[in-house]
């Protein structure tokens, strides 16, 4: 799993609490909803920040008992598909419910899978409830975690157990060569990722040396290209979930979410034979919330190339669909013809160069003096709100941050504003960016602080 997040599902009995622990974890960040035909119930995923611990989370829908005698199949379908793409279970119970059957039956369908699991009890809001949660050891486990998800009381500690097991800390993952652009391929099903990977490794300029995967990943590839290393991460896509006697054909969220995590450049692949579906924008979405650079490659021109009718109508359906990634370039190929596919990686090695650039804090605040002077940001309360300065503090992606006097008067149609300018005089083809306001202290609020600071230190003195 080098490089990639681990992954922790969350599994148990219907209003146990299992959603409200996923929105601790996840925070704010996106969730993608997983809408696979024969599943009753959709299962959330998201990246979790917690306290220093970075993992994606599945949350699932409720286990349920059908006739008081076995977990009905299409439960058992959704946990086998969960538990299956994660590293390891949290099976989350009731305190106020006890140990029940439901919970039992959970608890043995997942001891025979093999996988490791953590049982914690949720709902233990006092101290007074710490005594009640014994009961639970009646699973079997060496040890029973007793939190409270939505009051955020004892998950450091059952996180803390998991890190032991699975590392969720992203300082003891591997780090990819700093020299090697990483790619992710990611894709729904049927849009010939596997076809457009085949067409790329047979380039004859391209040496190409097969390296194993992560246990999610079958093969990535390493490979150069013009003096430059790549590593392309190809993503399942498509696993057949034979052992739950599902016949459709699986994308694997998680494969997804991993392989995103890993990349510099994000290939998103498209099919020209159809629309933008709301899946394909769900992805862009956690694409652009994740900071990584993304091209948009609309594979199977061949069989569109044809109809320029068609070739408008995903144009535009790209440009309104996909809209909050509009910086993202847009190549059509034909991994069947090989039309085009040369040049994707020319503009991965483009779009890479924006990604990772650096501008100069003197040409910065040169444009900047343009930008405010074309169109200055809102005032507040009759007093103009004035940029005195900018600097890049970051690249992967670039992030800037402006120094102002009114902070809390820059409104996201200013940002959108800076932002537009900024790709103007600046490139940033394909990268994201981040935008940052400070308040400037007053000379007034500066005295102020200061003497405060000084009364403060004079005491320590006198002490």
């Amino acid at each position: 799993m080098s490089g990639s997040l681990p992954v922790i599902a969350i599994v148990g009995r219907p209003n146990v609490g299992k959603s409200t622990l996923f929105n601790r974890l996840v925070k704010k960040r996106l969730a993608i909803v997983d809408n696979t035909p024969g599943v009753t119930r959709d299962r959330n995923y998201g990246i979790a920040d917690y306290q220093g611990y970075e993992f994606i989370v599945i949350d699932t829908g409720g286990f349920e008992l059908e006739g008081r005698e076995e977990i009905s199949t299409q439960m058992r379908q959704q946990a086998l598909l969960a538990v299956d793409e994660a590293d390891i279970a949290i099976l989350l119970t009731d305190v106020r419910d006890g140990w029940t059957p439901d919970d039992a039956e959970v608890c043995h369908l997942l001891s025979r899978m093999k996988k490791r699991f953590y049982v914690a009890v949720n709902k233990v809001d006092s101290s007074k409830q710490e005594t009640e949660f014994y009961e639970f050891y009646r699973s079997g486990v060496d040890q029973v975690f007793p939190i409270s998800a939505q009051h955020n009381l004892g998950l450091l500690s059952l996180l803390d157990s998991i890190n032991e097991i699975v590392s969720l800390t992203q300082n003891n993952r591997e780090k990819p060569s700093s020299s090697t652009i990483n790619v992710a391929l990611i894709g729904k099903p049927n849009v010939g990722k596997s076809s457009l990977i085949n067409a790329i490794l047979r380039e004859e300029r391209m040496i190409v040396n097969e390296m194993a995967g992560t246990t999610r990943d079958p093969v990535d590839s390493l490979f150069n290209y013009e003096n430059q290393e790549f590593l392309l991460i190809d993503t399942a896509g498509i696993r057949r979930k034979n052992r739950v006697n599902q016949k459709v054909e699986h994308f694997s969220i998680v494969s997804s979410l991993r392989s995103i995590e890993r990349s510099d450049v994000v290939l998103l692949v498209v099919d020209a034979s159809e629309s933008i579906t709301t899946q394909v924008a769900k992805i862009s979405d956690y694409i652009c919330d994740r900071k990584k650079a993304i091209i948009i490659v609309v594979n199977k021109l061949d069989l569109v190339q044809k109809r320029q009718k068609d070739i408008k109508f995903l144009e535009e359906a790209i440009a309104e669909r996909l809209s909050f990634i509009e910086y993202a370039p847009v190549i059509f190929v034909s991994a069947k013809t090989g039309k085009k596919v040369q040049e994707i990686f020319d503009l991965v090695k483009e779009v890479y160069n924006q990604y990772t650039r650096r501008i100069q804090t003197s040409d910065l605040n040169s444009i900047l003096e343009m930008i405010v002077r074309k169109h200055p940001p809102p005032s507040k309360g009759g007093r103009p709100t004035r940029i005195y300065y900018g600097s890049q503090i970051k690249t992967s992606p670039p992030a800037f941050v402006f120094m102002t006097n009114n902070a809390d008067k820059i409104d996201k149609t200013y940002v959108r504003y800076m932002m537009n300018q900024l790709r103007y005089y600046f490139g940033f083809q394909g990268a994201p960016l981040e935008i940052i306001w400070k308040q400037r202290l007053s000379k007034f609020n500066k005295n102020k602080k200061n003497e405060g600071g000084k009364k403060r230190a004079k005491g320590k003195r006198k002490n």
